[in-house]
């Protein structure tokens, strides 16, 4: 998992009233990853549930996002960070969620877009903004972003609620990107100089495409729509 993937979830989680329990989908943490990969301390006083096809660090429960068994309407939150590019069946993963989610409940989610082929243990899917907008319209709110290039970002990004949608909602969703632009950009501030300095001069030799990915990584653009969207 990429850092600024936690980043966005902990601006969800201190935007929105996220309910208990949190179930996570796609919790194996890669050896290395731990720090970043490991999101309990994001929720805390709610239950929390990990869950992967294998098991390993950050695994609770053996389960597939695709056909999962929790009972429907008995989850408050999913988060799925950098997973659903890794499910085949990901359509079915997306209706899965929604039916499993209480009313109210909260789906965070990130993929990655411009990013190498990555296989956890297999890499089927890149989702664009547009797909992700389609994918959540049975929900009664939604945000969805992108980050990086406008035309290519690096990653896309979302949290939705179902509906019956908390008349605060709409307020707490329109929070949420500006509190993730401040946690990377202080993030990308906060980098050793070495590595900083070594990107400077990487540029020295890169493409002109190439730079301009460098120089819009943290740029994050996205909106809010309220209400379920026709199919």
């Amino acid at each position: 998992m990429r850092e600024h993937n936690r980043l966005f979830c902990r601006a969800v989680a201190e935007r929105l009233d996220c309910p208990g329990p949190v179930v996570e989908f796609g919790a194996f943490q890669v050896p290395g990853e731990e720090r970043i990969a490991d999101l309990r301390a994001l929720f805390p006083g709610r239950p929390y549930v990990g869950c992967d096809l294998r098991p390993g660090t950050g695994v609770d429960r053996i389960e597939d996002v695709s056909a999962p068994t929790f009972a429907p309407g008995s989850v408050g939150t999913v988060v799925c960070l950098e997973t659903l590019e890794h499910v085949f069946e990901v359509r079915r993963a997306f209706d899965a969620i929604h039916a499993l989610l209480a009313p109210g409940g909260v789906f965070v989610m990130t993929s990655p877009l411009d990013f190498k082929i990555h296989a956890h243990p297999e890499d089927y899917w890149r989702m664009t903004p547009e797909c992700l907008r389609r994918m959540l319209r049975p929900y009664g709110a939604r945000l969805v972003a992108a980050q990086g290039v406008a035309s290519w970002p690096h990653t896309v990004m979302a949290v939705a609620v179902k509906a019956p949608v908390p008349p605060a909602t709409r307020a707490t969703l329109d929070a949420v990107l500006p509190r993730y632009r401040e946690l990377v950009l202080a993030a990308h501030a906060a980098r050793p100089w070495r590595v900083r300095a070594r990107e400077a001069l990487s540029r020295l030799y890169r493409s002109k495409g190439e730079r301009r990915k460098l120089a819009r990584f943290a740029t994050v653009e996205g909106h809010v729509e309220d209400g379920p969207t026709p199919p």
